[in-house]
């Protein structure tokens, strides 16, 4: 199972130049961008944890696919998102986010159901991912 989330989450991983590109359509905007990763993609986890601070003072997009590589290198299981923050509006309003990184494999989420009072049906997702501890959720799975 794909995770989709974010911009381009239906088409195919995008490339380190096509990263690229959209980082520096971003940084044209005036637009900072962060990165931030997980190991627990839940549709309700919007917080994920940063990489670093956000980078406000960078206009080069290479110094950004910097800091989405040197991730990769510390997190090569884990999900990993570029956001870029939009504050012409007086505050952080995130005008585009994309994963740059997946997991090898992608174990899904379950679909759980619940019967409650008055014969209503109450449905919660669960993760496969998250069966396992925090940080080992996508290492070897054999």
């Amino acid at each position: 199972m794909r995770i989709t989330q974010g911009t381009f989450s239906y088409l195919p991983d995008l490339t380190d130049d096509e990263i690229a590109k959209q980082i520096a359509y971003a940084l044209d905007r005036g637009w900072p961008c962060s990165v931030e990763f997980t190991d627990d993609p839940h549709p309700r986890n919007s917080y994920w944890e940063m990489w670093g601070l956000p980078m406000f003072d960078l206009a080069d997009p290479a110094g950004v696919l910097y800091e989405v590589k040197e991730c990769r290198k510390a997190y090569p299981n884990h999900y990993i998102r570029l956001n870029a923050y939009d504050a012409h509006y007086g505050r952080q309003t995130t005008a585009l986010s994309f994963i740059v990184q997946r997991p090898p494999a992608e174990p899904g989420f379950r679909l759980d159901r619940e019967e409650t009072s008055d014969r209503r049906i109450r449905y919660t997702l669960h993760s496969y991912a998250t069966d396992r501890p925090e940080g080992e959720r996508y290492g070897d799975t054999g």
